[in-house]
């Protein structure tokens, strides 16, 4: 077996930051961000809502003698406004959540950032658990340590 066989893989490498005043504030943007568009939807949402019960409710006016079925529309339109309006609140805690977090997370504290795919090469008598766990350490978006073997 020629022990020069060299192999070309793929893994993935976590990336963590080191929490700074600036990253607390940018995340915090992130999420405050986030936490408005949600309350846009839900206003949108609110007023397509109103509009769509409001039409509904002309043609009953207008057609006296389908009114059972505008009542099921207008239910059914109830229905999926309340579905859609639950998924978007539940969106909104998450973000009130995870920006709760951010203001609690100690300053040098080291937190997940994400993931990065990169390739690198194996041969006979590598470590292969070892070199699959890499990450990075970044700080202000600087890196600052890379971990594991390369």
């Amino acid at each position: 077996m020629d022990e020069n066989q060299t192999l070309l893989l793929k893994r993935v490498v976590n990336i963590k930051a080191i929490v700074t005043p600036l990253w607390k504030e940018e995340a915090q943007k992130q999420l405050q961000a986030q936490i408005n568009q949600v309350d846009g939807r839900l206003q949108q949402l609110e007023m397509q809502g109103q509009r769509m019960v409001s039409e509904l409710q002309k043609q009953t006016e207008t057609q006296p003698g389908g009114a059972a079925a505008i009542q099921q529309q207008m239910g059914n339109i109830q229905s999926q406004l309340n579905q859609d309006k639950s998924k978007l609140l539940q969106q909104k805690n998450q973000s009130l959540q995870q920006l709760q977090e951010v203001q609690t997370i100690a300053v040098e504290a080291e937190v997940d950032q994400g993931k990065v795919e990169s390739f690198f090469n194996v041969s006979v008598g590598d470590n292969l658990v070892k070199k699959l766990q890499v990450e990075i350490l970044i700080k202000d978006g600087v890196i600052q340590e890379i971990r594991g073997e390369l």
